[in-house]
């Protein structure tokens, strides 16, 4: 089974995936496959409190803040695959360099290649992803090509997954499908 979940920034989309992921896996194998390039003592702080999250659930943490497919090398494909997150997986293969001053074009296509690839190949798979469409805001290209993206991978994954789940405001919103646990 494949689900997105998506929402606003920090509202709790990683404990919910989180849950879903240990409901999903039973007493199987579970990775939870960290995306985030710490920047700052928030970022750092953000992954500590992440990791003692889920101390006691009995995921087998994988580092991959790029080339997502590569989760899949030597990992065991009947497991639940916990990705957290689309968003940060994408910023970190458009913009390897944090000073670059354009964004690498083919970046979103190698994310939805290797998106694909762990949703078609393991067992179960959760994937997180932030909701940043729902202002009115115009921004600069370097962000509006960031936001298209990421609506492409949102879109892709949201075609392939079986349940598509929004938080918002604390509560859950299906869209599509849903969880019979």
């Amino acid at each position: 089974m494949n689900v997105l979940i998506s929402g606003g920034c920090k509202n709790g989309k990683t404990g919910f995936a989180q849950d879903i992921a240990v409901r999903l896996s039973g007493n199987g194998k579970r990775y939870y496959v960290a995306t985030m390039i710490p920047c700052d003592d928030e970022d750092r702080a953000r992954i500590l409190r992440h990791i003692e999250g889920r101390s006691d659930m009995g995921f087998e943490t994988l580092e991959c803040s790029r080339d997502i497919a590569a989760c899949m090398n030597g990992a065991k494909s009947d497991a639940t695959f916990l990705i957290d997150s689309v968003t940060a997986l994408l910023v970190n293969e458009m913009y390897p360099d944090p000073h670059m001053e354009q964004a690498d074009q083919s970046a979103a296509f190698r994310c939805q290649s290797g998106l694909l690839r762990v949703a078609r190949e393991a067992k179960n798979a959760v994937f997180v992803s932030d909701y940043i469409y729902s202002d009115a805001i115009r921004y600069d290209s370097f962000t509006e090509t960031y936001r298209t993206c990421l609506a492409l991978l949102d879109r892709t994954l949201a075609e392939v997954c079986d349940t598509v789940i929004e938080l918002c405001a604390g509560n859950a919103v299906c869209h599509k499908g849903g969880l019979d646990l």
